[in-house]
């Protein structure tokens, strides 16, 4: 590249306006079909964990609480999901779905990435036994 044609680009760039944009202040909407954050629907699951098989980074564990009454909580690692959309195409019952506006993951710590689904009490009791369990140690 010569001096000449280095001067000319300069010349060029000083009068054209900046390409970045000023995120997160100008947000632009998500490309449509976007894969975002999952979404969970427990009226419409029934239970087959073809969700929880089919996924390849084991993103998703369906806790049952009571089968017959349909109660289950679906625990969900935001850290571990690839975003395939493995788990969408495989349920039957079209009660999961990956969000085109909940995009945006960044954290500075790993807690908030582990999402509770299904309803209020049911995830209480959930939580409640887990602490209620004495911690595993690890073997010696």
């Amino acid at each position: 590249m010569s001096f000449g044609s280095m001067i000319e680009d300069l010349i060029k760039s000083l009068f054209k306006k900046p390409v970045t944009r000023k995120y997160p202040f100008e947000r632009h909407p998500a490309p449509e079909r976007f894969r975002g954050t999952l979404h969970w629907d427990p009226e419409k699951c029934t239970g087959c964990q073809l969700c929880v098989k089919d996924c390849p980074a084991n993103a998703i564990e369906l806790i049952v609480i009571d089968k017959v009454n349909k109660r289950f909580v679906m625990r969900y690692h935001q850290d571990r999901c690839i975003y395939c959309s493995q788990c969408v195409v495989s349920c039957r019952f079209k009660c999961l779905e990956l969000s085109d506006e909940e995009w945006e993951q960044a954290v500075t710590e790993k807690q908030p990435l582990e999402v509770f689904y299904g309803k209020d009490e049911d995830i209480r009791f959930l939580l409640e036994r887990a602490a209620a369990q004495p911690a595993e140690t690890p073997c010696e």
